[in-house]
């Protein structure tokens, strides 16, 4: 009761805010131009409020006919005077009908916006109605299934709209389908009618909600549903293998009742939305779409056989859990702004780990954050292209450009910190604040910033500075005194990596080494330097891990005699850290070099057993052994690796280690009997002993041993195994990019100029990664320049993650000065290129830069 009370207050004062601000009519109309401006967004937040849509949809049964649609939008106009901007990014002859209070008007169309005269609009309710065709972009139109991603700004490709996140809306759906089809939205179902083979499915409004949360699908999905925090829950679906299908629907929907559960405990706000429903998507191009009502997942990653290994499992449940975590930070309060899209995506995150942290225990929590994070959020803030957390946004056409693995993991390791700073009772009572106050509203970042602040024992105005509006990371010294034995003084030191001066403050542990215990420190860096007063008058230890708690953020010094002295470091978030922190300084040139690290890497193979560590150090030791040797060099190397990895994987004692261990085998091969064993395995479906493989892991294999060995039969037997017509198709298009023949290659890069060739954008970058494997580098280098000039369009038609991904799976494997001369002549000749598509650039090539220095010939 008091929830409601405090709410209608709030919303009460909400309602009032546009009357306040026009004592002083300050109202100033902006321009027409593409996308959707900030000046836009604003002009329109001050004079529009009670939004409603009304939109019906006719998809007909083939995809190359035109959706029909119909669009009736009412909304209240606090100032009248000024003609109103609609968003839709389309053709002109797409708009067949507009009326305005019941009039017709002429359509008037500029730079993706309908332009609604002054004269027909009046101050008070308005009701603009239209009929249009859609435009198919965001609309994931399939033969038999099509489902709707808005995200950041495309609501307005597919419908007129005031496409920005603070003006939030209802919305009633009908849907006309064929008959067979299923279907799912944010509203409830309300009722369906047939007639003469179609379906019509109409939806009741939804709650309120920002554009790009508004969402359908349909199509020839399975349906099932169970009770999901007493709300009947529909879950959508296309897999055909039995097996997956019975190991995974009771996980899924109970993954979702452990995340609702737990959410509405730790913040006091039951499930705030009136329905849940979920849809498995094959190849979608996120992990997960928090869409209420109708969350989107990617299939692959739901359903899982006995085969999956525990990485799978726990990549499913944190993926549910960040999606449900949205529905309370990100949809129940929404960003005003993109430029603040990191607040939701760090909560959504921060709260999933929490669920794993309820369900697990602190040590394999902290295990697991410090995995999922630490090396992702390395990976960009290492570099010179490296993004600050929080950026600034002037057009939502340019929303797409924030997205990445800082605002994904350095975000997490921030508000990590700053929990660590408040305590976790003063953060919860703040959140809690913040969703009551915000809720079904929209906030920023600073309105956050300014709740925490009354809870905080600091200043967060400065700490916020350094952390989520610059760039980059500290880098950690130490240095150590010894007298008769003993410490007599430690210190720490900080400095930035690059860039100017500045300090993170910031909390880790520091954990000394003996013969037969461990003394851990808990070590608080406010300043350039900290002495480490607990260490005085403690023995010498045999060697000192920096961050063992695995909460610290930066380069951590390391003691290169570890490497010899594993064995002492029982705990597996320990050792992680120290893999992490080595793997870091050889990118730095520093302690270690790469032939040395990969030897290491390489003899952990048989003593680490714990699975997130082993999966970790196999990603490492697949990068040097590609990015870091020449392929001379790898020839000398590959024989002994190749024995050590497969001595490792027979005397791992878990099935999922030894199957991590068979996919590093997989990864690396290049000798004759590696190829005749793997051959075996795939051409007899036996895997070694120990060890349950799917039918993905045998595509994979296929796929690896076709890399080696131009073999036709192989991908032509392995595509008769494939039974699921979705996977079949994924693999059909993948298959041009491993021909042997190299037009057959040109001739499948040359297709992804044309965008429609690129709207399946996860099967696209699986052949890009193929295309541009090593072993076929010496042909795929002249797509380099190419694939940068087609980077624009790509950030106009794909999704928000594509640009980013798209220069991953093109250049994360280079090593060559020909291919970085590519990168730098690119970047000479376009001086004006946009900044944020210039760093993704840098970020995507760092390595390569890198390589120039430490390849081992």
């Amino acid at each position: 009761m008091q929830y409601k009370s405090s709410f209608k207050l709030f919303f009460y004062f909400f309602l009032m805010i546009p009357f306040l601000s026009f004592s002083q009519d300050n109202t100033k109309e902006p321009k027409i131009d593409f996308g959707v401006s900030k000046d836009l967004a604003d002009f329109r937040s001050s004079i529009i409020n009670e939004i409603q849509y009304q939109l019906k949809f006719d998809i007909p049964d083939s995809k190359s006919q035109d959706i029909k649609a119909n669009e009736v939008l009412n909304f209240y106009l606090f100032k009248d005077g000024f003609p109103l901007q609609l968003d839709f990014k389309a053709q002109e002859n797409q708009i067949k009908k507009i009326e305005v209070n019941g009039k017709s008007v002429v359509v008037n169309y500029q730079k993706e916006h309908i332009i609604i005269p002054a004269s027909a609009l009046i101050k008070g309710k308005n009701q603009i109605q239209i009929d249009f065709i859609p435009s198919n972009s965001a609309l994931n139109r399939n033969e038999d299934y099509l489902y709707t991603l808005f995200v950041p700004d495309r609501a307005r490709t597919t419908f007129p709209c005031f496409d920005q996140p603070d003006l939030k809306a209802t919305y009633k759906l009908s849907l006309i389908i064929p008959e067979k089809w299923e279907s799912i939205s944010n509203g409830i179902l309300e009722g369906s009618i047939l007639n003469q083979g179609r379906k019509t499915c109409n939806f009741a409004p939804s709650d309120k909600i920002s554009t790009y949360l508004f969402s359908f699908t349909a199509g020839k999905f399975k349906s099932v549903n169970q009770d999901v925090n007493n709300l009947s829950t529909q879950f959508l679906y296309r897999e055909t293998d039995s097996a997956k299908i019975y190991l995974s629907i009771d996980s899924v929907f109970q993954a979702h009742r452990n995340a609702i559960d737990f959410l509405s405990k730790w913040t006091l706000i039951p499930y705030p939305f009136q329905k849940i429903g979920f849809i498995g998507i094959p190849d979608f191009q996120f992990g997960g779409m928090e869409h209420p009502g109708a969350v989107q997942y990617q299939a692959s990653t739901l359903f899982l056989d006995a085969a999956a290994t525990k990485s799978q499992f726990i990549s499913r449940a944190n993926l549910i859990s960040h999606e449900t975590a949205h529905m309370w930070f990100g949809d129940l309060v929404s960003i005003k702004w993109f430029n603040d899209v990191w607040t939701k995506e760090v909560f959504a995150n921060f709260m999933a780990d929490k669920v794993s942290e309820s369900l697990k225990g602190q040590e394999e929590f902290d295990h697991k954050f410090l995995i999922d994070h630490f090396p992702a959020a390395y990976s960009i803030d290492r570099t010179i292209g490296a993004n600050p957390i929080r950026q600034p946004l002037d057009n939502l056409n340019e929303a797409g450009s924030l997205y990445g693995n800082i605002i994904y993991h350095k975000a997490p390791i921030m508000m990590r910190q700053l929990e660590l700073l408040m305590g976790k009772e003063k953060f919860q009572m703040g959140m809690r604040e913040y969703l009551k106050k915000f809720a079904f509203s929209n906030a920023s970042w600073p309105d956050l910033i300014n709740i925490l602040n009354k809870y905080a024992p600091v200043d967060l105005l400065s700490w916020n500075k350094v952390w989520v509006d610059d760039n980059g990371r500290p880098k950690i010294s130490d240095q150590i005194e010894i007298n008769n034995g003993k410490i007599s003084r430690l210190t720490i030191s900080q400095k930035p990596e690059f860039g100017e001066d500045r300090i993170w403050p910031q909390s880790f542990k520091i954990s000394l080494f003996y013969a037969d215990h461990v003394k851990e420190l808990p070590i608080s860096l406010s300043g350039k330097m900290v002495d480490v007063k607990a260490a005085i008058g403690l023995p010498k230890p045999n060697f000192i891990i920096y961050n063992s708690g695995g909460e610290g953020y930066g380069v951590w010094p390391i003691d290169v005699s570890v490497i010899n002295q594993t064995d002492q470091i029982s705990s597996p978030l320990v050792r992680a850290s120290f893999y992490i922190s080595a793997y870091e300084n050889m990118l730095n040139q520093e302690f270690v070099k790469p032939t040395r690290l990969l030897d290491y890497f390489t003899n952990q193979l048989q003593k680490e057993t714990d699975e997130l560590n082993l999966k970790l150090l196999t990603g490492y030791i697949g990068n040097i052994f590609w990015e870091f040797n020449t392929a001379q060099a790898r020839k000398s190397l590959v024989s002994g690796l190749e024995n050590k990895v497969w001595q490792a994987l027979q005397k791992q004692d878990l099935s999922n280690n030894k199957k991590n261990l068979l996919k590093l085998y997989q990864n690396l091969f290049l000798s004759n009997e590696a190829y005749n064993k793997l051959y075996q395995i795939w051409k007899n479906q036996a895997a070694p002993d120990g060890i349950k493989l799917s039918e993905d892991d045998y595509t994979a294999l296929a796929f690896a041993l076709k890399l080696r060995k131009n073999d036709l039969n192989i991908l032509t037997e392995q595509l008769q195994r494939i039974k699921n017509p979705d996977r079949k198709k994924r693999f059909e298009f993948i298959i041009p990019a491993l021909s042997a023949d190299v037009k057959v290659r040109d001739q499948f890069f040359e297709s992804l100029v044309d965008h429609k060739n690129r709207e399946k954008e996860s099967n696209v970058l699986a052949a890009l990664n193929y295309l541009h494997h090593p072993l076929q580098q010496a042909t795929s280098v002249k797509y380099l320049k190419k694939s940068l000039d087609l980077l624009q369009d790509i950030q106009v038609t794909g999704d928000i993650f594509f640009p980013q991904s798209w220069l991953q799976a093109t250049f994360g494997d280079y090593q060559s000065l020909e291919a970085l001369k590519i990168v730098n002549e690119f970047l000479e000749n376009h001086p004006q290129y946009p900044l944020k598509l210039k760093a993704k650039i840098l970020q995507a090539t760092d390595q390569l830069k890198r390589a120039q220095k430490m390849i081992v010939d």
